[in-house]
């Protein structure tokens, strides 16, 4: 269901802003007829819901959108998915960080030598940060920051 790097960018866009299909396409630069296939896909599978009708700037009805939310506890457990997975939300952080000016803010490579206890901890403690901050409330007068993070086996001196 998001093995598409649209999707996700369509996720993004209406986290915390509602859209319509219109202004989804406009910042996405893509056709509005394309866009609403998806749309209407992350709103049939409960990724985006659809808010009342509104008035659009030109006096016309639009349907806004906004995210439901339900991205952030999806897990994938088939080893083949994650994996199609994994490269669509690379893909897709490149094309947003790109779209950003291509200068991350923050960015750091480490590489650890850990034993498996070690290794849970570190991702447990990084993965409730993350949680912490994604059910915090949108901070009104906030800027609008991304977060990738991946951790990965080093296959240094494996067969």
């Amino acid at each position: 269901m998001l093995g598409s790097a649209l999707r996700l960018r369509i996720l993004r866009l209406c986290l915390g802003e509602a859209l319509s299909n219109k202004e989804i396409a406009e910042r996405l630069e893509r056709d509005p007829a394309s866009v609403l296939h998806h749309v209407r896909r992350l709103v049939d599978t409960g990724f985006l819901r659809a808010l009342p009708v509104r008035m659009s700037t030109r006096g016309g009805r639009e349907v806004p959108y906004q995210t439901t939310g339900k991205s952030w506890t999806v897990e994938v457990h088939d080893p083949s998915e994650r994996s199609s997975q994994a490269d669509v939300m690379l893909r897709t952080f490149l094309e947003e960080l790109d779209e950003a000016g291509g200068e991350p803010v923050h960015m750091s490579r480490l590489g650890l030598r850990l034993r498996p206890e070690s290794r849970e901890e570190f991702s447990n403690r990084i993965q409730e940060v993350l949680d912490e901050f994604a059910a915090r409330d949108p901070e009104p007068d906030g800027e609008w920051w991304s977060v990738f993070y991946v951790m990965h086996p080093d296959r240094r001196g494996a067969p």
